[in-house]
This record gives C-alpha cells, structure tokens and sequence, in this order.
C-alpha cells in the first residue's frame, strides 16, 4: 500500500489495529479475547476485520474455513500518515507547526539548533 492510499482509521478500527501491530497474526476470535469485559460480539469484530482487509490494512491466510490476519501496513507507516494530516490539517506545513513550537516556547531555539545538526549528520 502506498503512502497516499492509506486513510485515517475510525477510533475502534485504530484499537483493532493495534491489537495486530502489538500480537502480530491473529483469528478474529483471538482478537476478541484482548478485550476487556464487555466483550465486543464476534460478528461485528469480524466485519470490521474484513473492512480493514478491504481497505488495505490487513491480509489473511486461510486455514480451512477460518482465517488468521496479519497486518500489511506498518504501525510507523500510519504515524507517518497520521502525523502528516495532523500538520496538514492544523499547521498547514511543518515549517508552521515547528514555528509554533517555538513561539509558544514548547520547542527552545538551541533544541531547534539541536535539531539541525542531528539531522545534518544524520544524512
């Protein structure tokens, strides 16, 4: 899945997939049993399991009439994601969101300084 086809996760959708990015593989009923008390039912756990496969999220392999999932988008790949509509959608770019860093006195100017030269030996 490429950067630009990945899209922002529903609140239960996100749990779900962090269940997957936590434990790795998993049968629906096996994701079922990572929840607390109430349990969601099986079916509705099922549904969006099949959604996240269809949206590019996951994957399975069949074992006889079950399957067992396992994600195919990477848990730093959806930060990536996530942190650049964040930026996008409050910053409008990251050279705003660090200017407002700085102005607000969350991010010092020798931190930003920092910032750089880890950055430049890091190329």
């Amino acid at each position: 899945m490429s950067k630009t086809e990945i899209t922002k996760l529903s609140e239960k959708k996100e749990v779900i997939m962090n269940h997957f990015w936590d434990k790795g593989a998993l049968f629906v009923r096996e994701l079922r049993e990572l929840y607390p008390e109430p349990k969601p039912h099986f079916n509705t756990l099922s549904t969006q399991v099949r959604e996240l496969e269809s949206d590019g999220f996951l994957d399975h392999k069949a074992y006889g009439p079950t399957y067992q999932y396992f994600p195919i988008v990477t848990r730093s790949e959806y930060s990536k994601f996530s942190m650049g509509g964040f930026i996008g959608n409050y910053f409008g770019s990251y050279l705003n969101a660090v200017s407002a860093f700085v102005g607000d006195g969350k991010v010092s100017i020798d931190e930003l300084k920092e910032l750089i030269q880890h950055l430049e030996n890091n190329k």
